[in-house]
Formats: C-alpha cells, sequence, structure tokens
C-alpha cells in the first residue's frame, strides 16, 4: 500500500490507447474522490481538507486469476460482483479517512455501516417488491409470468425513486459529480485524448460498463430468471430470490459486456442504463476532474503509451 500527496493544480498530458487496445478500467466516485482500478492495481485520489489531493495504492489479485474457472461466462460475473463489492467498502472507508483531519472509522463502525447497507439494500430491492405485489395478487395480475413482470417493474421504480431522492442530498451530489469526473477520465485514456481537465470535460457522462447500468440490467434479468419459479409463497419467493441472485448477477454482467462491447446496433440496449446515469452523475467542475485524472494517472503511469 503506497499514499502520497500531489500538487492541487496538477495537469498532465498523456497519450491514452485505443478501446481496443486498453486493458479495461474500471472505477467509482468515492467521497471527496476517486478510485479507478485495472486488472492489477487500484487507487484512490481524494482532496483533502487542506486542499492537497492525496492519494493511495494498492495491489490487486483478482479473484479470477488465481482461478481459472472464474473466467466463464455467469461465473465471472459473480465473482467480479464480489470483488467489486469488497474493493468499493474499502474504497469509500479509505477515503473518508484521507479527506477528513478526524480518526478513521474503527472495525466496528465499518462493519455495521456495510450490515446496514446490505439490511436496506434486500428490504428495498428484494423484499418490498414481491411483498407489495403478493399484495396484489388477484385484483390486477393472476398469472405467475404477470405478476413476476410487475414485480420487476415495481423493482426499477424503486431503483429509480431511491436514487433520485438520495440524489438531491449536497454530500451525495458531490460524489454525483465525482462519478461523472470519473466516467469523462476514462473516457478520454480510452479514446487517447491528452488527459486534462479541458479534454476530459468534452467527453459524455455516462459510460456503458458504469455499475449503475449494471443495477438496471439486474432488475430486468431478474424478472427472467424469478419467472422460472412461477409464484410460490412468500416466503419460498424470498428464499428463492436470495439464493438465485448469484446466478441473475451473473447473467447480468453478460449483458452488460455484451452491450458494452457491441456495434453502434446495440445502443438502444444501453439506452435505458444511460438514462439512469443520468440520475448518478453530475457535471463536475475542474477540481474534481483534476482529482480524478491524479488517479488515473497513479495507475497508469507506469506504463508504456
Amino acid at each position: 500500500m503506497h499514499r502520497t500527496a500531489e500538487p492541487v493544480a496538477l495537469f498532465f498530458c498523456h497519450g491514452g490507447r485505443s478501446l481496443r487496445r486498453a486493458k479495461e478500467i474500471g472505477g467509482q466516485a468515492v467521497i471527496e474522490g476517486v478510485m479507478l482500478k485495472d486488472d492489477r492495481r487500484m487507487v484512490i485520489a481524494v482532496r483533502a481538507t487542506d486542499g492537497r489531493i492525496v492519494t493511495e495504492s494498492r495491489a490487486l489479485a483478482s479473484l479470477r486469476s488465481r482461478f481459472p474457472w472464474l473466467r466463464w461466462p455467469v461465473l465471472r460475473g459473480v465473482a467480479a460482483l464480489v470483488e467489486t463489492v469488497s474493493l468499493g467498502v474499502w474504497a469509500l472507508i479509505t477515503s473518508a479517512n484521507l479527506s477528513s483531519e478526524d480518526e478513521g472509522m474503527t472495525w466496528g463502525e465499518t462493519v455495521a455501516s456495510v450490515g446496514i447497507a446490505v439490511i436496506m439494500a434486500v428490504g428495498l430491492f428484494v423484499i418490498l417488491p414481491t411483498v407489495a405485489v403478493g399484495a396484489l395478487r388477484r385484483q390486477i395480475v393472476t398469472s405467475p409470468l404477470g405478476l413476476n413482470l410487475l414485480e420487476g417493474l415495481v423493482r426499477v421504480l424503486v431503483l429509480v425513486l431511491y436514487v433520485a431522492a438520495i440524489s438531491l442530498m449536497p454530500d451525495i451530489r458531490r460524489v454525483l459529480q465525482y462519478h461523472g469526473a470519473e466516467h469523462q477520465v476514462i473516457h478520454a485514456w480510452e479514446r487517447g485524448a491528452p488527459l486534462t481537465a479541458a479534454q476530459a470535460a468534452r467527453f459524455p457522462l455516462t459510460h456503458p460498463r458504469c455499475g449503475t447500468s449494471f443495477l438496471l440490467q439486474v432488475a430486468l434479468v431478474s424478472v427472467f430468471v424469478y419467472s422460472i419459479f412461477g409464484w410460490p409463497s412468500l416466503a419460498a419467493r424470498l428464499i428463492l430470490r436470495l439464493c438465485a441472485l448469484p446466478v441473475v448477477a451473473g447473467l447480468a454482467y453478460e449483458v452488460l459486456r455484451w452491450g458494452a462491447r457491441g456495434p453502434a446496433g446495440r445502443n438502444a440496449w444501453n439506452w435505458p442504463g444511460k438514462l439512469l446515469q443520468r440520475l448518478t452523475t453530475r457535471r463536475p467542475d475542474d477540481h474534481q476532474l483534476e482529482v480524478a485524472l491524479v488517479a488515473l494517472r497513479a495507475l497508469v503511469g507506469g506504463k508504456g503509451t
């Protein structure tokens, strides 16, 4: 693990690689910064309270590199989800500690925060939709397929309303700006543009590999997977939905890859995800783009052009 500090006004120019030649770079917005990663390293860059841009990096050991069978279709999506969640939690905690002068989160606080987040996610996106639709059975829809379709619609609606509601919070709005900065600098790198704030600002705020699109794909794919089991009792539905979640995530990952790497004709499939990303991104300012660019330079700076 390595930590450095960068000057506030750092701009740089790096001849990026074309999308076909570059290894995929992913990441996420964190507190007052951005996390970027490839298949070997991850870097977090945050704006500290004194104005410096502080970075922290760590080497990655992918599950898919240690267990080749996890590279198989669907299984690779499950492995990617486990890695993304674990790294995402670490990145959020690290960014909170780097950006603040207060003491870092304790182990107990970290476990409690993650536990509450998991419970809220299961409650909002698994329990609430199936309970709500179950209460409407025989009043609106009676067929198992129709009930599952209606449950999927409710799940998507809850997701959209939840994202729209939290986006109104000032602190969350800053995170969404860093989310937009993350996308813009990745676009600049993939297209070989000069890596400056002015150049990165020209690129879209949306990206086809965004985790927001993945969440929407999960909601859509779940309709088809859950329909296989019909419409059993509430207890059985909850157990089946939780047990089938890895399969749903794996299939959604394959759908996302198919759409992200496909020709322009697949833009229609990516369109709903891009719409949802309008709620999860905001246009960053130059200072926020600087932070994202510092993270990108730290990640790719040791590689050739």
